[in-house]
């Protein structure tokens, strides 16, 4: 079986092989990787609650304090991931640092995730 590791060694892989369908024109290696590094800044129940906050409307880390029942210092280590994936972004209103997405692509992401997730089983 080829591996995504194989595939991006050898971009010729034929997905015909499995399914009958011709092969689907592949991202490069790089773009993979930046992929699975945002997925997996996505990848926690807190930071995903935090991007469902943040789809709504931009929030201050006291604001999602109040909104996740979580400490603090617990929400800022979270932000510091999302916003080094660059999922979130910051900017100062006054004396306070407002969170915002980035892309609100990421948030129908997380959605669908979610939406996934809650469905009853078949």
């Amino acid at each position: 079986m080829k591996t995504i590791s194989n595939f991006a060694d050898n971009q010729h892989y034929d997905a015909r092989e499995h399914n009958g369908a011709p092969a689907a024109d592949m991202p490069s290696r790089e773009v993979l990787d930046t992929a699975g590094e945002l997925l997996r800044a996505l990848a926690a129940p807190l930071r995903i609650a935090i991007v469902l906050q943040l789809q709504q409307s931009a929030r201050c880390v006291h604001e999602l304090v109040d909104a996740l029942a979580v400490p603090q210092p617990l929400v800022s280590q979270h932000l510091r991931i999302l916003k080094q994936a660059g999922v979130v972004a910051s900017e100062r209103a006054g004396r306070e640092v407002l969170y915002h997405l980035v892309d609100h692509h990421l948030a129908h992401i997380v959605a669908d995730a979610v939406a996934h997730a809650a469905e009853e089983p078949r």
